[in-house]
């Protein structure tokens, strides 16, 4: 094993030990959390690293990467679409992915829908939430996806699978706590007054600095990048 393949298994091995550990302190079946290997500013070797360890679910941000990596990359992968989401990229996007977590508004996902009913491509989308109201971060305030919700319901052609959202940036991780808590309790609420063919089952909070918060808070997915590169030289 040469050195790039040491550092990812160990990077990789140390990840999901840590993952293991969260579920066992929130008393949950580790197989409830799904690790989404961020892949934005890896090399591609890096990549066929992690998948040639099992790890099928990959999170990309930009289309054209997501066209090129799943394209030279295994069939069988599970792509995730982790940023932000142009409506005209919306057919090359879906055409790749299984679950888009960006959808950060009403006209955003009625595109997706009627794309996605003029294509053999139906992916599953999350809701994206700006629970730190911070304005650098897209997605819905907590008012908004309220209001709209009866709206977003109405979608025919793809799944709304569940909610995502980002932290505030800070060192200490229990400052994400609030946002992670809050996001899992809007979920129970909009489940309540959802149709039934809408099953908010996904949770997609947490990445390389709070995931383990985010799996204590009921996450489900946990999108990790610089955590499974450490020791490896930039990519940028």
């Amino acid at each position: 094993m040469d050195d790039l393949n040491v550092i990812i298994h160990d990077n990789y091995t140390r990840i999901q030990n840590r993952i293991d550990a969260a579920c066992q302190r929130a008393q949950r079946d580790p197989q409830s959390v799904r690790l989404v290997a961020v892949t934005k500013y890896a090399r591609l070797e890096w990549v066929q690293a992690l998948v040639e360890l099992g790890c099928l679910d990959l999170g990309e941000s930009r289309t054209p990467q997501l066209e090129e990596r799943a394209t030279l990359l295994s069939p069988e992968l599970r792509w995730h679409f982790i940023g932000p989401l142009q409506r005209n990229k919306v057919r090359r996007t879906i055409a790749h992915c299984n679950l888009i977590h960006s959808v950060d508004s009403l006209k955003l996902l009625q595109a997706i829908d009627r794309i996605a009913g003029e294509s053999e491509f139906k992916p599953e989308v999350l809701i994206e939430v700006n629970l730190a109201g911070e304005a650098s971060k897209k997605g819905f305030s907590r008012e908004s996806l309220t209001a709209e919700w009866e709206s977003l319901c109405q979608v025919s052609h793809v799944k709304i699978a569940g909610l995502m959202t980002m932290a505030p940036h800070v060192e200490d991780r229990e400052l994400a706590r609030p946002v992670f808590r809050e996001l899992r309790e809007l979920r129970d609420e909009l489940q309540q007054c959802s149709p039934e063919h809408v099953s908010l089952q996904e949770l997609s909070m947490g990445m390389s600095g709070d995931f383990e918060t985010g799996i204590e808070e009921g996450a489900t997915l946990v999108r990790v990048g610089s955590a499974l590169y450490e020791g490896l030289e930039s990519s940028d």
